[in-house]
């Protein structure tokens, strides 16, 4: 499996500096990193940062989520397919939420090949501050990606005070309590931390998951169908059964008197289905908070 890292953060807050250190410290270690970089504009200014010899998929002028989740998913499975690499580094647009962000991670064709390890967030420490001059729709965008964070950088601490600094890693451990924080200048973190970041549980290649998992904050779980079938009722009730903290769904659930698995999808109480013509593997994937929770076996 490969490592896969999420780097998220708004506008302007230093994620690109982070990339290019995070990729310096991966080659010292003789690892090969593959890059699939994002960017609203016409023109990749921020992927000229990244050296000609490392693998990169650019997506200019959209998001990487809600509708270029799909071009998301042919770009990971075109490195997998044409490239050799160890770890692979997403950078979203500082537009993106990171929910939907982790959502353009993941397909069921090729979950079982990534390991994500975990959204890295990059916060500006002066905007943290002044974050009440942002109207109210950038500033919630702003929070969520500071909210569902694995690992949190205040960055640009140079530019505040001793006091400035104490304030803004107890606001932000107040409002993320999940995530470790590190106080930084021009994005520099240390590769140990991200190593060490666990954010999604493991695999289970059982009929179904049964086993508790650790609950995680934001992560995910990917299920695999073995010869069972659902109606679609039965399938929509359990889903109504969860809690609001899943985000996303997405896979391919056998139905029955359906020839192959159905394509289905979830996000924000919103299901569609899909037939498929091919036989696609029966996995679902979900995105969320504490996935580890969720009651599997209540599909029956």
């Amino acid at each position: 499996m490969k490592d896969v890292y999420l780097f998220s953060g708004f506008l302007g807050s230093g994620k690109t500096s982070m990339l290019t250190d995070v990729i310096r410290q991966l080659k010292e270690k003789n690892l090969k990193p593959a890059v699939i970089m994002n960017e609203l504009g016409k023109l990749p200014f921020d992927s000229q940062a990244v050296e000609k010899d490392i693998p990169l998929k650019e997506m200019l002028e959209g998001c990487i989520c809600c509708s270029g989740a799909e071009k998301t998913e042919a770009q990971i499975q075109s490195l997998l397919m044409d490239n050799e690499f160890d770890v692979l580094i997403i950078e979203t647009t500082g537009a993106a939420h990171p929910v939907e962000a982790l959502d353009a991670v993941y397909s069921p064709l090729f979950a079982e090949k990534l390991n994500v390890k975990g959204i890295v967030t990059v916060a500006d420490s002066k905007l943290w501050l002044n974050r009440e001059t942002l109207t109210p729709q950038v500033r919630s965008l702003f929070m969520e990606q500071i909210r569902h964070a694995h690992l949190l950088l205040a960055n640009k601490t140079d530019l505040l005070t001793e006091a400035e600094q104490a304030r803004v890693v107890y606001e932000l451990q107040g409002y993320n309590p999940h995530a470790f924080i590190l106080q930084t200048t021009n994005g520099r973190v240390p590769l140990r931390l991200l190593e060490d970041l666990k954010a999604t549980a493991q695999v289970d290649k059982s009929d179904i998951l049964k086993s508790p998992i650790a609950a995680m904050h934001l992560g995910s779980r990917l299920v695999e169908f073995k010869g069972i079938d659902f109606t679609q009722q039965q399938f929509e009730d359990w889903v109504r059964s969860l809690p609001n903290t899943i985000y996303r769904m997405k896979g391919y659930v056998p139905i029955e008197g359906v020839r192959n698995p159905m394509l289905f999808q979830y996000a924000y109480g919103m299901v569609q289905w899909l037939p498929e013509y091919v036989k696609m593997p029966a996995k679902l994937v979900i995105i969320g908070e504490n996935v580890g929770d969720v009651n599997i076996i209540g599909i029956h």
